[in-house]
């Protein structure tokens, strides 16, 4: 069992830059694969980057490449998520999430355990 838990959500304008971290429990942190997705309201929750265990692959959205960066430190058991050049659009649910059973994973059902997010507003 995993439990996560995020922070560093708030408001903030556009061209702005937020970190998003991620405390997970557990000892078999450095086994995870690691994973971001938001949810804006009246949408799907979508992906945005996701990273391996021992963080040699790392994917993003198309609508993030360049401006995200994910990151982790398995000695603190955390996940990053920086993010730059926020948009307008950017605005939603951030979600931690994490799973086992694969070493590359990019869409909802491939993660079995998930945080309860934390709030991004990017004000034009």
């Amino acid at each position: 069992q995993v439990q996560l838990v995020e922070s560093g959500g708030g408001l903030v304008q556009a061209g702005g830059s937020l970190r998003l971290s991620c405390a997970a429990s557990g000892r078999f942190f450095r086994g995870y694969v690691m994973g971001w997705f938001r949810q804006a309201p009246g949408k799907e929750r979508e992906f945005v980057a996701a990273i391996s265990s021992s963080g040699v692959w790392t994917d993003y959205a198309d609508s993030v490449k360049g401006r995200f960066t994910i990151s982790r430190d398995n000695a603190k058991n955390t996940v990053y998520l920086q993010m730059n050049s926020l948009k307008p659009e950017d605005t939603a649910v951030y979600y931690c999430a994490a799973d086992s059973r694969r070493s590359q994973a990019t869409m909802v059902l491939q993660y079995a355990y998930w945080g309860q997010g934390t709030q991004v507003t990017v004000s034009s």
